[in-house]
């Protein structure tokens, strides 16, 4: 679907100049390109009809914002429709309570199943927890991307089922960092969910950086959030211990890594982010899992940040749209 075919008549002339230039009454260039701007974000996501494009863009530009960047997507015969939407504003001519308000207005005319506004100087980073095993990988550098200002979230707790000692890199930085590491020993009876469901209770979201442990139904119905979890490319050929070691003795030629949200049905959420890498018969056994680990964080991290940059919508029962 075309921007231009949802578009208003004025909406249609905006659209042939670049979004940089759109100049509003008693505004000049420099104005728009002012710093007291600041970036907002956008995501919206209802029933598809005639005139949503028009609606959101006469939303911003009413209250003198500027549209940097607009994605949509509403599939043929689907009656459904995405979009995400980047701008710049003046928090001063539109306030961040306003900016709610607006919105919440085009939620209830369009009947929206979801609408969320981010301004991230303004707002509040998202409070996550990280769930981890024995591996470290993806942890370290879900640390180091939270430490580097790569990842828009705030890392309340690791929540562990393997003990760490005092003077591991990992225990040094959580201890540097004031971040708490909560050792919970599981069994095959006792999988500490109570426990571990009070830990973050006021989180927003949950990683599993390589958390070998299944969380059951009740668990996931209780959280009642979104949990990020990451797995090899290697299944579902190479199942069981060492799947590594497995591929690696097959001789496959393509390695992959794939993040996803968690549901009941293990390893079968809808699918976030997905990277691939080729290996030949030049890698060793040590090449082949570095590759494979590289991917997994790249693929997790990337995962977590469009996440929290609001480009992941559900689509369909087990489908999402990535913007």
């Amino acid at each position: 679907m075309s921007l231009l075919r949802r578009s208003s008549p004025q909406v249609q002339l905006f659209t042939k100049r670049s979004f940089k230039s759109l100049k509003f009454p008693g505004e000049s260039l420099d104005e728009i390109s002012s710093p007291s701007l600041i970036h907002g974000s956008h995501v919206f996501h209802c029933p598809d009809e005639v005139g949503i494009v028009a609606k959101l863009s006469e939303c911003i530009a009413s209250r003198g914002g500027n549209i940097l960047n607009a994605d949509v997507f509403a599939p043929e015969k689907k009656n459904v429709f995405y979009s995400r939407s980047e701008f710049v504003f003046d928090p001063v001519k539109w306030t961040r309570m306003q900016m709610d308000e607006d919105f919440l207005k085009l939620t209830k005319m369009f009947n929206a199943m979801r609408s969320v506004v981010r301004v991230p100087s303004l707002d509040p980073k998202y409070k996550i927890a990280v769930l981890v095993s024995k591996q470290d990988h993806c942890l370290v550098d879900l640390l180091h991307g939270w430490q580097d200002e790569r990842l828009p979230v705030h890392i309340t707790a690791v929540i562990s089922n393997h003990e760490r000692g005092p003077n591991t890199h990992v225990m040094r930085f959580l201890e540097r960092h004031r971040i708490p590491y909560n050792f919970l020993h599981t069994t095959k009876e006792n999988k500490r969910e109570e426990e571990i469901l009070y830990l973050v209770r006021d989180t927003d979201f949950l990683v599993l950086a390589r958390y070998m442990q299944i969380l059951s139904g009740n668990f996931l119905s209780s959280y009642g959030k979104d949990i990020i979890n990451i797995h090899h490319g290697l299944l579902p050929s190479f199942k069981g211990g060492n799947p590594s070691k497995q591929a690696f003795d097959y001789g496959v030629k393509l390695i992959g890594a794939t993040s996803h949200f968690v549901t009941e049905e293990l390893d079968s959420g809808p699918i976030i982010e997905q990277m691939v890498e080729r290996v030949s018969h030049r890698d060793n056994m040590r090449s082949f899992v570095q590759k494979s680990e590289d991917l997994e964080k790249q693929c997790l991290a990337k995962a977590v940040k469009s996440y929290c940059e609001l480009r992941v919508l559900p689509y369909e029962r087990n489908k999402t749209v990535v913007f």
